[in-house]
């Protein structure tokens, strides 16, 4: 059997898909060297007379790429890959959701609340309350003790000398009507007192409110006070005269001050030495 020789115009058409196929297939020379010669040096000459022209790129040009441009192309790096860092661009389009009004569980957990801080907010106003009360009566039982304390005290201190001004003193803890009444009965026992040059000082050792108006704020009170009173005078050898007396006195408020309006003596002990 004789063997049968290529068509040459079959030739060129094998040649010219293997081109087409690109990097994928390696061209094999089937076309006799004189024609693959004449071929390229036809294109060499054809780049020579065209100089200036770029020269077209390996995926351009119809004729295959070999092994070298292949090991050329995979030895490029590969761009890095693009950071998670950066932003990427929002291009999502904005939905516009119709309004939802409110469920009737989330309305009654809300009212739930109110009401529990309302009724926390009256528990705590109703525990406060008795407590401002009780330190408003305390306060106010501390003014009438102090103020029981010093008039006694101005009252019933005095020397020969400053014993005409006693009574403009004490009218300061006193009502009008009382402060009259005190103004007599000092009168009465000033030029006595003078003559015999009586030193009188009253010592309060204790002081306590016996009663208190209790409606609103405070407008009477009664207040009990313990003292130890010492009187000295020439006509005695000035041999101390000890007397221990309380007094309770019943009391008005005026404004922020609380005046005594009466006074009475509970008890009375003379301990004065008998020589």
């Amino acid at each position: 059997m004789e063997d049968q020789q290529p068509d040459p115009g079959d030739l060129t058409a094998l040649d010219e898909a293997v081109a087409a196929r690109g990097d994928n297939i390696e061209a094999t020379p089937t076309t006799p060297r004189r024609r693959r010669f004449f071929r390229r040096r036809s294109e060499s000459v054809a780049l020579e007379q065209n100089p200036a022209e770029p020269v077209p790129a390996a995926s351009q040009l119809k004729t295959p790429v070999g092994k070298a441009a292949r090991a050329a192309k995979a030895s490029e790096p590969e761009p890095n890959p693009p950071s998670d860092q950066q932003p990427e661009a929002n291009t999502g389009e904005v939905t516009l959701v119709p309004h939802r009004p409110a469920g009737s569980r989330f309305i009654a957990a809300v009212i739930s609340a109110s009401v529990l801080v309302v009724a926390a907010a009256a528990f705590a106003g109703a525990a406060v309350q008795p407590y401002l009360s009780q330190r408003a009566l305390v306060e106010t039982k501390l003014d009438i003790a102090r103020t029981a304390t010093n008039a006694i005290t101005t009252l019933w201190t005095y020397t020969p000398d400053d014993m005409a001004a006693l009574a403009n003193r004490a009218s300061r803890y006193l009502t009008p009507d009382f402060a009259d009444e005190y103004r007599k009965y000092i009168d009465a026992i000033i030029e006595p007192n003078k003559q015999a040059k009586v030193t009188n000082t009253t010592d309060v050792k204790g002081a306590a409110v016996e009663s208190v108006s209790p409606a609103g704020v405070p407008t009477e009170a009664t207040a009990l006070v313990y003292t130890n009173s010492v009187a000295t005078s020439p006509v005695t050898k000035n041999i101390p005269s000890l007397r221990y007396l309380s007094y309770r006195l019943t009391m008005k408020r005026d404004g922020r001050d609380w005046l005594i309006t009466r006074m009475s003596t509970i008890t009375s002990f003379d301990l004065t030495p008998q020589l």
